[in-house]
């Protein structure tokens, strides 16, 4: 029976909220507009970032790094913080990876697991009739194409062969292909890396962009070809690609890799590895900090809003008790409790900032739709964001509304028929 008339004075109190805001249209505008503001930053950045979250687990890992992948580095670093706790003067004394390196590890890892060296910086490019552009220039080896799941669409890829004779042949990125050979068929034709002549033997399929950065701008050449002296002068290599047929079993490959290098480097127990190995892992622990930033500043907007939009209601509600002292006296000489008069107002202003929040929801969604379609950040609306939106909202409104509740609970009745 209590909860019958509980659910029927909370109904009573929404109802009369509601009648509130269609009275006062203008005044409830302005105190909606703190509430519906906020939510709407809120869920424009909780969507963005969710989105970006999204893309890196499901798209970014594949298509940039590769799946089931480890890669042996010089150093540990991937972005910001990478490197953390390492002395750099240190870090400059590790040895470059060379090719003993290299085929110590291949020697060491299963036979299950394939492996790809991969060098790779920004080089002109040029080709006749077309205007000198960057492109990303690599030096690989055959299995690049494969661990990096890049298909070729025209022409073939290089072959084992090609790289054990250090061919001068060369497969490219559509954009490049677009740009250099437009309306033409790519392939036998000559393009130029940093003054040095490839022929171009396929183009890899389009792979579109990551946060705004093309894909399709790359440059793919043997190592073994002039391509390994262009990027890495020294003769050294960057890295070895080594994947696993599953991410379990990515510890095992990863141990036999250490082992070989620690052993073939004559390094003791208790010595530091002078060389890395990283892990999608490591990649994406870059991102989830990145992502944690722009949460932690995307919301100061939103919560400067929601504390203004508090304060806007709270004083909208002090007018409101000031305006209805006379009803409220007359409900409490007809019975009414501190505890219904104090509960009509809490509801009210609930009321009042949820419907705000409802509002700044759907506003927020549209803007992430809007940022995803103009620029390179994708946008992915969480429930759970939806959800916190309208807690957020109703908590607001029930802690901007205690006090003018209280006070309005606390006057006492005849006083309050007495109010013209």
């Amino acid at each position: 029976m209590a909860v019958i008339q509980f659910n029927v004075k909370t109904r009573d109190a929404i109802g009369l909220a509601l009648t509130q805001i269609r009275v006062q249209k203008l005044k409830s505008a302005f105190t909606l507009l703190g509430v519906t503001i906020g939510v709407m930053f809120l869920i424009a950045v909780v969507s963005i970032v969710e989105g970006m979250g999204r893309y890196v687990e499901e798209d970014f890992a594949a298509r940039l790094i590769g799946s089931n992948t480890f890669t042996l580095r010089r150093f540990n670093n991937v972005g910001p913080g990478g490197n953390r706790g390492f002395d750099a003067r240190s870090a400059q004394r590790r040895p470059l990876i060379r090719m003993p390196d290299i085929e110590a590890v291949r020697a060491a890892i299963p036979t299950t697991m394939k492996s790809s060296i991969s060098s790779e910086t920004f080089k002109y490019a040029s080709a006749p009739g077309a205007r000198p552009r960057q492109v990303q220039a690599v030096a690989t080896d055959a299995n690049y194409f494969d661990i990096k799941n890049l298909p070729v669409t025209v022409g073939r890829a290089f072959t084992d062969q090609e790289v054990r004779d250090g061919a001068r042949v060369i497969v490219i990125g559509t954009e490049v292909a677009e740009h250099f050979f437009p309306g033409l068929n790519p392939e036998g034709r000559q393009l130029r890396i940093a003054g040095v002549p490839f022929t171009v033997i396929g183009v890899i399929e389009k792979q579109g962009s990551v946060f705004g950065f093309s894909l399709d701008r790359n440059a793919i050449a043997p190592y073994t070809s002039p391509m390994g002296r262009i990027i890495r002068p020294l003769r050294d290599l960057s890295s070895l690609i080594v994947q696993a047929p599953t991410q379990a079993d990515l510890p095992d490959g990863m141990e036999a890799a250490r082992g070989a290098l620690r052993s073939l480097r004559g390094l003791r127990a208790g010595e530091p590895d002078d060389f890395g190995l990283v892990t999608q892992d490591a990649a994406f622990g870059f991102i989830k900090q990145l992502k944690g930033r722009l949460v932690l500043f995307g919301t100061a907007l939103p919560a400067i809003s929601l504390v203004v939009g508090a304060m806007v209601i709270m004083n909208i509600m002090l007018v409101a008790v000031a305006e209805r002292t006379r009803e409220i006296g007359v409900r409490k000489a007809l019975g009414a409790k501190r505890a219904d008069i104090m509960s009509q107002f809490l509801v009210e202003a609930a009321t009042l900032s949820t419907l705000g929040a409802a509002i700044g929801i759907g506003l927020g969604i549209g803007l992430a739709e809007l940022i995803a379609a103009l620029t390179p950040l994708p946008a992915a609306v969480a429930p759970w964001s939806i959800a916190a939106a309208l807690l957020t909202g109703a908590g607001v409104g029930i802690a901007a509304g205690l006090y003018p509740a209280s006070r309005a609970s606390q006057l006492d009745p005849i006083t309050a028929l007495r109010q013209e």
